[in-house]
């Protein structure tokens, strides 16, 4: 049975320095905290890539199905790599901050051709504010992590 503790002479356990795989185990808050942001990001960008067949986002037209379909993946792919990554991968957690951004602004863009409903304001809003405040903690996580230069 793998185990990430190791046993020391006395009986003790500790945990290991590696896992199964070779990479490193969140051996910090830090660590952990980086990858339950990945986590609820990748959440966040199912839930948008999901919510056109769960709240009305537009009135006539389909480029706010189509729009949420390809960034909730897009958000989605990005979690989890940055899960998959042993480091977090501060540049996919850039990319989701951006994809947040996107969230945010991308209604009032598509409004322009045909109407949306708020609901799609209040989804997109809300789930990009998230995306951006747990990048946000992922990337802090992250640069908290590196050992400081000198």
């Amino acid at each position: 049975m793998n185990t990430p503790l190791t046993r020391r002479p006395d009986g003790t356990a500790v945990p290991s320095a590696a896992g199964a795989d070779g990479y490193s185990l969140p051996a910090t808050w830090r660590g952990i905290d980086a990858q339950a942001a990945a986590a609820l990001g990748m959440l966040t960008g199912l839930w948008v890539a999901l919510s056109p067949w769960v709240i009305t986002l537009q009135y006539i037209g389909g480029n706010a199905a189509g729009v949420n379909l390809i960034s909730g993946l897009a958000v989605a792919a990005v979690g989890a790599f940055a899960l998959a990554g042993p480091r977090g991968f501060a540049g996919l957690q850039a990319g989701s901050a951006l994809l947040g951004v996107w969230l945010i602004i991308a209604g009032p863009i598509l409004n322009h051709k045909h109407p949306i409903a708020d609901s799609m304001y209040w989804s997109n809003s809300w789930a990009g504010g998230a995306l951006i405040a747990l990048a946000a903690a992922s990337l802090a996580a992250i640069a908290l992590r590196r050992p400081a230069r000198r």
